[in-house]
Protein backbone atom coordinates (compact mmCIF):
# COMPACT_ATOMS: atom_id res chain seq x y z
CA UNK A 1 0.00 0.00 0.00
CA UNK A 2 1.42 3.16 -1.19
CA UNK A 3 1.47 5.96 1.76
CA UNK A 4 -1.20 8.60 -0.07
CA UNK A 5 -3.60 5.58 0.22
CA UNK A 6 -2.21 4.82 3.54
CA UNK A 7 -2.88 8.22 4.72
CA UNK A 8 -6.34 8.33 2.57
CA UNK A 9 -7.57 5.52 5.15
CA UNK A 10 -6.10 7.03 7.98
CA UNK A 11 -8.26 10.28 7.47
CA UNK A 12 -11.77 8.72 7.59
CA UNK A 13 -10.72 7.37 11.14
CA UNK A 14 -9.91 10.91 12.61
CA UNK A 15 -13.33 12.46 11.44
CA UNK A 16 -12.19 13.63 8.38
CA UNK A 17 -14.34 11.79 5.73
CA UNK A 18 -14.64 12.77 1.63
CA UNK A 19 -16.27 14.80 1.53
CA UNK A 20 -15.62 16.70 4.45
CA UNK A 21 -18.58 17.02 6.61
CA UNK A 22 -21.19 16.23 4.21
CA UNK A 23 -23.94 16.79 6.34
CA UNK A 24 -22.29 20.24 7.73
CA UNK A 25 -22.25 18.96 11.36
CA UNK A 26 -19.55 21.08 12.58
CA UNK A 27 -21.68 24.57 11.56
CA UNK A 28 -25.11 23.86 12.63
CA UNK A 29 -26.70 23.82 15.92
CA UNK A 30 -29.66 21.70 16.83
CA UNK A 31 -31.05 24.86 18.78
CA UNK A 32 -29.99 28.21 16.64
CA UNK A 33 -29.74 28.61 12.99
CA UNK A 34 -26.35 28.91 11.20
CA UNK A 35 -26.40 32.56 11.17
CA UNK A 36 -27.27 32.94 14.84
CA UNK A 37 -24.40 30.20 15.65
CA UNK A 38 -21.89 32.15 13.70
CA UNK A 39 -22.93 35.59 15.95
CA UNK A 40 -22.48 33.26 19.09
CA UNK A 41 -19.19 32.04 18.01
CA UNK A 42 -17.52 35.39 17.00
CA UNK A 43 -19.03 37.18 20.22
CA UNK A 44 -17.72 34.36 22.28
CA UNK A 45 -14.03 34.80 21.16
CA UNK A 46 -13.85 38.34 20.70
CA UNK A 47 -14.69 38.34 24.81
CA UNK A 48 -12.18 36.02 25.19
CA UNK A 49 -9.43 37.71 22.84
CA UNK A 50 -10.14 40.95 24.86
CA UNK A 51 -9.92 39.11 28.33
CA UNK A 52 -6.42 37.48 26.98
CA UNK A 53 -5.07 40.76 25.47
CA UNK A 54 -6.14 42.74 28.48
CA UNK A 55 -4.17 40.59 31.03
CA UNK A 56 -1.03 40.52 28.87
CA UNK A 57 -1.06 44.22 28.59
CA UNK A 58 -1.83 44.38 32.18
CA UNK A 59 1.08 42.36 33.11
CA UNK A 60 3.31 44.17 30.71
CA UNK A 61 2.37 47.82 32.17
CA UNK A 62 1.09 47.44 35.85
CA UNK A 63 2.88 44.44 37.14
CA UNK A 64 6.25 44.89 36.31
CA UNK A 65 7.03 43.24 32.94
CA UNK A 66 5.42 39.41 34.23
CA UNK A 67 4.29 38.93 31.29
CA UNK A 68 7.33 37.84 29.94
CA UNK A 69 5.92 34.28 31.12
CA UNK A 70 2.53 34.37 29.52
CA UNK A 71 3.20 32.08 26.98
CA UNK A 72 4.68 29.53 29.51
CA UNK A 73 1.39 28.79 31.09
CA UNK A 74 -0.93 25.82 29.86
CA UNK A 75 -4.20 28.35 31.18
CA UNK A 76 -2.93 30.90 28.64
CA UNK A 77 -1.86 28.18 25.83
CA UNK A 78 -5.63 26.59 26.24
CA UNK A 79 -7.44 29.66 26.17
CA UNK A 80 -5.42 30.64 23.14
CA UNK A 81 -6.11 27.36 21.59
CA UNK A 82 -10.20 28.63 22.51
CA UNK A 83 -10.02 31.42 21.34
CA UNK A 84 -8.25 30.35 17.74
CA UNK A 85 -10.96 27.55 17.16
CA UNK A 86 -13.97 29.84 17.77
CA UNK A 87 -12.51 32.69 15.60
CA UNK A 88 -11.99 29.68 12.77
CA UNK A 89 -15.21 28.02 13.90
CA UNK A 90 -17.36 31.29 13.41
CA UNK A 91 -15.95 32.36 10.34
CA UNK A 92 -17.07 28.74 8.82
CA UNK A 93 -20.27 28.88 10.31
CA UNK A 94 -20.50 32.42 8.77
CA UNK A 95 -19.75 31.96 5.36
CA UNK A 96 -21.91 28.74 5.48
CA UNK A 97 -25.21 30.97 6.74
CA UNK A 98 -24.13 33.45 3.88
CA UNK A 99 -23.73 30.80 0.99
CA UNK A 100 -27.15 30.06 1.14
CA UNK A 101 -26.27 26.54 3.66
CA UNK A 102 -24.56 25.10 0.92
CA UNK A 103 -20.65 24.84 1.75
CA UNK A 104 -18.42 26.48 3.79
CA UNK A 105 -14.55 26.98 2.76
CA UNK A 106 -13.14 24.40 5.21
CA UNK A 107 -14.94 21.97 3.03
CA UNK A 108 -12.15 22.81 0.05
CA UNK A 109 -9.49 22.94 1.80
CA UNK A 110 -6.47 20.37 2.50
CA UNK A 111 -7.44 17.78 4.71
CA UNK A 112 -4.47 17.99 6.85
CA UNK A 113 -6.26 21.68 7.49
CA UNK A 114 -9.46 19.82 8.20
CA UNK A 115 -7.76 17.40 10.67
CA UNK A 116 -6.25 20.35 12.09
CA UNK A 117 -9.45 21.86 12.55
CA UNK A 118 -11.20 18.80 14.71
CA UNK A 119 -8.41 18.42 16.44
CA UNK A 120 -8.34 21.68 17.68
CA UNK A 121 -11.99 20.76 18.57
CA UNK A 122 -10.87 18.20 20.54
CA UNK A 123 -8.62 20.10 22.84
CA UNK A 124 -11.00 22.80 23.20
CA UNK A 125 -13.88 20.62 24.85
CA UNK A 126 -11.44 18.68 26.91
CA UNK A 127 -8.42 21.18 28.22
CA UNK A 128 -10.69 23.48 29.65
CA UNK A 129 -11.92 21.41 32.28
CA UNK A 130 -8.82 19.92 33.15
CA UNK A 131 -7.59 23.61 33.66
CA UNK A 132 -10.88 24.53 35.52
CA UNK A 133 -10.37 21.44 38.00
CA UNK A 134 -6.78 21.57 38.33
CA UNK A 135 -6.83 24.95 39.58
CA UNK A 136 -10.00 25.51 41.67
CA UNK A 137 -8.76 22.37 43.36
CA UNK A 138 -4.59 23.06 43.88
CA UNK A 139 -4.19 26.74 42.59
CA UNK A 140 -6.46 28.97 43.80
CA UNK A 141 -5.89 30.52 47.23
CA UNK A 142 -6.70 33.85 49.21
CA UNK A 143 -5.45 35.93 46.28
CA UNK A 144 -7.93 34.71 43.52
CA UNK A 145 -10.59 37.09 43.98
CA UNK A 146 -8.13 39.87 45.98
CA UNK A 147 -9.10 42.29 43.94
CA UNK A 148 -11.39 42.88 41.13
CA UNK A 149 -9.27 42.25 38.52
CA UNK A 150 -7.86 39.06 39.92
CA UNK A 151 -11.44 37.99 40.25
CA UNK A 152 -12.57 38.75 36.85
CA UNK A 153 -9.66 36.87 35.13
CA UNK A 154 -9.46 33.91 37.10
CA UNK A 155 -13.62 33.69 36.53
CA UNK A 156 -12.78 34.44 33.04
CA UNK A 157 -10.29 31.89 32.20
CA UNK A 158 -10.62 29.26 35.32
CA UNK A 159 -14.41 29.10 34.78
CA UNK A 160 -15.79 30.51 31.69
CA UNK A 161 -13.62 28.72 29.82
CA UNK A 162 -15.41 25.75 30.93
CA UNK A 163 -18.55 26.95 29.95
CA UNK A 164 -17.32 27.83 26.71
CA UNK A 165 -16.16 23.91 26.25
CA UNK A 166 -19.91 23.05 27.18
CA UNK A 167 -21.67 25.19 24.92
CA UNK A 168 -19.61 24.37 21.88
CA UNK A 169 -20.40 20.15 23.20
CA UNK A 170 -24.21 20.58 23.45
CA UNK A 171 -25.49 23.71 21.27
CA UNK A 172 -23.65 22.41 18.02
CA UNK A 173 -24.29 19.67 15.99
CA UNK A 174 -20.39 18.59 15.65
CA UNK A 175 -20.08 14.33 16.11
CA UNK A 176 -18.07 13.10 19.36
CA UNK A 177 -14.20 13.43 18.42
CA UNK A 178 -13.09 9.82 17.45
CA UNK A 179 -10.89 8.09 20.21
CA UNK A 180 -7.88 8.22 18.10
CA UNK A 181 -7.72 11.82 19.36
CA UNK A 182 -7.65 10.77 23.20
CA UNK A 183 -3.68 9.56 22.58
CA UNK A 184 -3.24 13.16 20.41
CA UNK A 185 -4.98 15.11 23.42
CA UNK A 186 -2.61 13.19 26.09
CA UNK A 187 0.49 13.35 24.39
CA UNK A 188 0.08 17.34 23.50
CA UNK A 189 -0.82 17.79 27.28
CA UNK A 190 2.59 15.67 27.79
CA UNK A 191 4.76 18.07 25.64
CA UNK A 192 3.39 20.79 27.75
CA UNK A 193 6.45 19.50 30.71
CA UNK A 194 9.03 20.37 28.11
CA UNK A 195 7.88 23.76 28.02
CA UNK A 196 7.48 24.31 31.57
CA UNK A 197 10.96 23.06 32.29
CA UNK A 198 12.36 25.51 29.44
CA UNK A 199 11.08 28.01 31.29
CA UNK A 200 12.59 27.05 34.74
CA UNK A 201 15.63 26.59 32.80
CA UNK A 202 15.65 30.35 31.36
CA UNK A 203 13.52 32.14 33.35
CA UNK A 204 14.02 30.70 36.72
CA UNK A 205 10.57 29.46 38.14
CA UNK A 206 8.02 27.07 38.07
CA UNK A 207 4.80 27.51 36.33
CA UNK A 208 3.08 25.41 38.53
CA UNK A 209 4.28 24.52 41.94
CA UNK A 210 3.27 21.51 41.70
CA UNK A 211 5.63 20.60 39.04
CA UNK A 212 8.86 21.29 41.02
CA UNK A 213 10.52 18.33 41.84
CA UNK A 214 12.29 20.07 44.90
CA UNK A 215 9.20 20.38 46.65
CA UNK A 216 7.12 17.84 45.30
CA UNK A 217 9.36 14.86 45.13
CA UNK A 218 8.19 11.58 44.52
CA UNK A 219 4.42 13.12 44.41
CA UNK A 220 5.55 14.53 40.74
CA UNK A 221 5.17 11.30 39.28
CA UNK A 222 1.73 11.66 41.03
CA UNK A 223 1.12 14.60 40.13
CA UNK A 224 1.67 14.61 36.37
CA UNK A 225 -0.52 10.76 35.86
CA UNK A 226 -3.45 12.77 37.49
CA UNK A 227 -2.99 15.07 35.14
CA UNK A 228 -3.23 12.83 32.15
CA UNK A 229 -6.07 10.41 34.15
CA UNK A 230 -8.03 14.10 34.16
CA UNK A 231 -7.58 14.63 30.55
CA UNK A 232 -8.86 10.80 29.80
CA UNK A 233 -11.97 11.86 31.96
CA UNK A 234 -12.84 14.90 30.30
CA UNK A 235 -12.55 13.31 26.79
CA UNK A 236 -15.17 11.25 28.35
CA UNK A 237 -17.52 13.56 29.44
CA UNK A 238 -17.08 15.71 25.85
CA UNK A 239 -17.68 12.10 24.26
CA UNK A 240 -20.42 11.56 26.13
CA UNK A 241 -22.34 14.66 26.62
CA UNK A 242 -21.67 14.93 22.70
CA UNK A 243 -23.39 11.69 22.58
CA UNK A 244 -26.14 12.43 24.84
CA UNK A 245 -27.10 15.45 22.63
CA UNK A 246 -26.67 13.95 19.60
CA UNK A 247 -29.40 11.01 20.75
CA UNK A 248 -31.87 13.78 21.85
CA UNK A 249 -31.14 16.24 18.22
CA UNK A 250 -32.53 12.62 16.61
CA UNK A 251 -35.34 11.75 18.86
CA UNK A 252 -36.51 15.44 18.74
CA UNK A 253 -36.38 16.04 14.73
CA UNK A 254 -37.92 11.99 14.47
CA UNK A 255 -40.74 13.63 15.96
CA UNK A 256 -41.15 16.80 13.72
CA UNK A 257 -42.22 15.57 10.28
CA UNK A 258 -41.38 18.75 8.71
CA UNK A 259 -37.37 18.78 10.19
CA UNK A 260 -34.67 18.13 7.59
CA UNK A 261 -33.19 15.13 9.86
CA UNK A 262 -36.24 13.82 10.28
CA UNK A 263 -36.80 10.30 9.52
CA UNK A 264 -39.22 10.76 6.75
CA UNK A 265 -36.81 12.74 4.92
CA UNK A 266 -33.37 10.74 5.67
CA UNK A 267 -32.73 7.40 6.86
CA UNK A 268 -29.63 5.65 8.01
CA UNK A 269 -29.10 3.50 4.68
CA UNK A 270 -29.38 7.30 2.61
CA UNK A 271 -26.94 8.62 4.82
CA UNK A 272 -24.51 6.32 3.94
CA UNK A 273 -25.35 6.88 0.47
CA UNK A 274 -25.02 10.72 0.37
CA UNK A 275 -21.18 10.12 1.83
CA UNK A 276 -20.44 7.53 -1.06
CA UNK A 277 -21.85 8.64 -3.87
CA UNK A 278 -19.55 10.70 -6.03
CA UNK A 279 -21.53 12.09 -7.76
CA UNK A 280 -23.35 14.63 -5.09
CA UNK A 281 -22.85 18.30 -5.38
CA UNK A 282 -21.34 18.34 -2.13
CA UNK A 283 -18.70 16.45 -3.12
CA UNK A 284 -18.21 19.07 -6.08
CA UNK A 285 -16.84 21.33 -3.28
CA UNK A 286 -14.61 19.31 -1.60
Amino acid sequence: MSTKQARAGFYPRLGVTSPFDAHHDLVTSPVFSPLVLALLRLTLATYALFVALYQLIWEAVREDGTANGYFSYFTHLSYIGLIAYQFAAGVQTLCYALNGQSSYPLQRWPRFLQFLHRFLYSTVTTYPLVVTVIFWSLLSDSSTFESTYSTWINISEHALNTVYALLEITLTSVAPSPWLYLPLCVFTLACYLGVAYITEATQGFYTYSFLDPGKEHAKLAGYIIAVGIAECLAFLLARGLAWVRDRLSKRSSAIRPGSPDSTEQRSPSEDWEEIERPSMSIGHAV
